[in-house]
C-alpha cells in the first residue's frame, strides 16, 4: 500500500495569471540538476543561465575535486594560514559545525582525510586499480591526526585558521545547500512555484499548473522491496543517505562511502537508507548523513529530539525494516 505524505502548513496561494511552464537543467558537482517552475509574466530572465551560474560559483568555492577552489587551496595551505570565506561558504561551514556539535562527532565537515584514507576522496579512489583498504594502523593515525588539530573559524571575520593538515569536505552538505540556492535564485525573481534537484535531493515549494503539488517518490533500496511512499515537496526538501550508492566489499564489511568520524571506519549498523524531510535541503542533507552514522537506536533519538521528519530503512533477515520519527508519522495521510 503507498504511503503519501502532506506538508502541515499548507499556502493555498495560486501561480499569477498567465505564468508559464518552464525547465532547465545542467550538471554540476558531478551529476545532473534540473529544475520545474512556473515563470510569472514579464520575467524576462533567463534562468537557467541564472542558476547555472549560481552552481557553477559553489563548486568554485566548496568542491574538494576542484584544486583550485576555496576548499582545495585551504587543504593545502601552510600551518597558521588564515583564509577569507565567501558569504556562501561561511554559511555551509558555520551549519556543518554546528551539526557536529550537536551530533557529539558523528559528523565532521574536517573529516576528508579519513574520506580520502578510505578512497571515496578526488584520488586513489576505491574503484580503480591498485586500491587497497587501509590497516588499522593507518586508521588510527588519520583518527589521532585529526584529533590534534583545532581549525579555528572566526565566524565574525568569515575566515577559517589552517593548523597544518586540516582537510575540509563538504560532501554531505554541499549538493544540499546548491539545491537551497536553485530556490533562492528563482525566488529573487519572484518564481515561488518551482521543484528543483540536484543528484536526488529535492526542494518543491508551492504547486503545479493543475494546483497539485508536486509530488516525488521517496528513495527505496535497489533490488529489494521498500516501502513506496510519495511526499507532497510543498515547503519542503528531501534527502536520501544510503549505503548502496558507493561502497565496495572489504571482507566481510560493505564498506560504504559514509564514514563514521568516530572510528574511523565505514557505518555498519544496519541501516542501508534514511531520508529527511526538512523545509533546508542543506539541512536536510547533512542530518540525513548524520542519523545514518549514529544508527538505528542513536539517530532516531536524535531526530527525535529535533522534531525532524526522519525515515530509516534497516536490513533485516529477509527484507528491510522501516522506522520513522514522531514528525514523519505526523506528515502520513
Amino acid at each position: 500500500m503507498r504511503q503519501v505524505l502532506v506538508p502541515l502548513a499548507i499556502d493555498p496561494a495560486a501561480p499569477p495569471g498567465g505564468s508559464v511552464l518552464s525547465d532547465a537543467a545542467g550538471s554540476t558537482m558531478g551529476t545532473s540538476w534540473s529544475a520545474h517552475l512556473l515563470v510569472p509574466a514579464g520575467v524576462r530572465s533567463n534562468l537557467g543561465e541564472q542558476m547555472q551560474r549560481e552552481l557553477d560559483g559553489i563548486v568554485g568555492e566548496m568542491s574538494h575535486w576542484e584544486p583550485d577552489s576555496i576548499l582545495g587551496r585551504y587543504n593545502r595551505a601552510p600551518s597558521g594560514s588564515w583564509h577569507a570565506l565567501p558569504p556562501r561558504f561561511v554559511d555551509v561551514l558555520d551549519y556543518a559545525l554546528q551539526v557536529a556539535a550537536d551530533s557529539g562527532g558523528a559528523y565532521d565537515p574536517f573529516s576528508g582525510a579519513l574520506v580520502n584514507l578510505w578512497g571515496f576522496g578526488p584520488e586513489r579512489r576505491y574503484n580503480q586499480p591498485g586500491f587497497y583498504a587501509p590497516a588499522p594502523d593507518a586508521v588510527q593515525a588519520t583518527l589521532a591526526q585529526r584529533a590534534s588539530l583545532h581549525p579555528v573559524f572566526d565566524r565574525a571575520g568569515a575566515r577559517l585558521l589552517q593548523p597544518g593538515g586540516a582537510l575540509l569536505d563538504f560532501s554531505s552538505v554541499a549538493k544540499g545547500y546548491a539545491v537551497d540556492r536553485l530556490a533562492w535564485c528563482l525566488e529573487q525573481h519572484g518564481v515561488r512555484h518551482y521543484l528543483v534537484e540536484i543528484g536526488g535531493e529535492l526542494r518543491g515549494a508551492g504547486m503545479k499548473p493543475d494546483g497539485q503539488p508536486w509530488w516525488v517518490t521517496l528513495e527505496g533500496v535497489p533490488g529489494v522491496d521498500s516501502p513506496a511512499t510519495v511526499a507532497a515537496l510543498h515547503g519542503l526538501s528531501i534527502a536520501t543517505s544510503g549505503d548502496y550508492r558507493r561502497y565496495f566489499q572489504h571482507g566481510a564489511l560493505r564498506a560504504a562511502h559514509t564514514l563514521d568520524p568516530r572510528s574511523g571506519y565505514p557505518v555498519s549498523n544496519e541501516v542501508a537508507s534514511c531520508t529527511v524531510l526538512h523545509p533546508s535541503c542543506m539541512a536536510a542533507d547533512a542530518l540525513s548523513t548524520t542519523i545514518t552514522v549514529l544508527g538505528p537506536e542513536a539517530g532516531l533519538a536524535f531526530a527525535e529530539e529535533r522534531g525532524l521528519a526522519a525515515r530509516l530503512l534497516l536490513r533485516r533477515r529477509g527484507g528491510l525494516e522501516e522506522r520513522t520519527t514522531t514528525a514523519y508519522r505526523a506528515l502520513l495521510q
